[in-house]
């Protein structure tokens, strides 16, 4: 009798310690301070990062925003209920590129391959079969994805435009090999960040500066290619 109910403290135990590994797993990282946004023609995404947890890749990936690289570039890939893909920048913009801009976009980032779940909203470095082949394009995960977990970087999650990648989700796409693409171009027009520690007015004034500079930068490059 004792035994059995030794034997039955031993399961209940862990039972427990499994629910709490699970629940130790399934807290989300921390944000850091920054926030990015695409401005597409369907509405804005925002997003932020995870510098905790793929620290190499949030540097990469928000130096290439900074110089602009993701402005007039394209989601080349919506799988509803999958992902929403991002194209590399060296072959998604339509605007040319400046010396800078294509250097950083095509280094590699080595593969950061962490615990954290591939759910709606996070977003994850695309890829070849080369674990450290990544480099700009990335997908924003439209459901759940577990086939996805501990093989490709979970650097991010999307914070505000759900309801935008929904609009992705319903329009016409084709099938091309093992890709579902949209019938017409989804375009990045234009891209912005700031710090959610931002408190000052100066500091608002700062950012919209450094956004319209960004956009006038890229409508005077569109300019002199299409009106030489």
């Amino acid at each position: 009798m004792c035994r059995d109910k030794r034997v039955s403290i031993f399961i209940a135990y862990i039972i427990l310690l499994s629910f709490v590994s699970k629940g130790i797993h399934a807290v989300e990282p921390e944000f850091g301070s920054t926030r990015v946004v695409f401005q597409t023609n369907y509405g804005d995404i925002e997003f932020g990062f995870y510098p905790s947890v793929a620290p190499k890749t949030v540097e990469h990936i928000f130096k290439l925003v900074r110089l602009g690289g993701y402005n007039t570039n394209h989601f080349f890939r919506v799988d509803k209920g999958f992902v929403a893909q991002v194209a590399d920048v060296a072959g998604g913009r339509s605007a040319p590129m400046n010396e800078e801009q294509r250097e950083v976009a095509e280094k590699n980032v080595v593969g950061e391959f962490s615990e954290v779940k591939h759910v709606r909203g996070i977003l994850s470095m695309g890829r070849h079969a080369d674990p450290d082949s990544g480099s700009s394009s990335f997908s924003m995960l439209l459901g759940d994805a577990p086939h996805l977990d501990g093989t490709y970087a979970i650097f991010g999650k999307v914070t505000k435009g759900d309801e935008t990648l929904r609009k992705l989700e319903q329009l016409p796409t084709r099938r091309e090999g093992i890709f579902v693409m949209p019938t017409e171009r989804i375009t990045i027009h234009s891209t912005y960040y700031y710090d959610t520690k931002m408190e000052t007015c100066e500091d608002e004034r700062s950012s919209l500066k450094r956004r319209l500079s960004a956009a006038s930068v890229e409508i005077e490059k569109q300019r002199m290619k299409c009106f030489p």
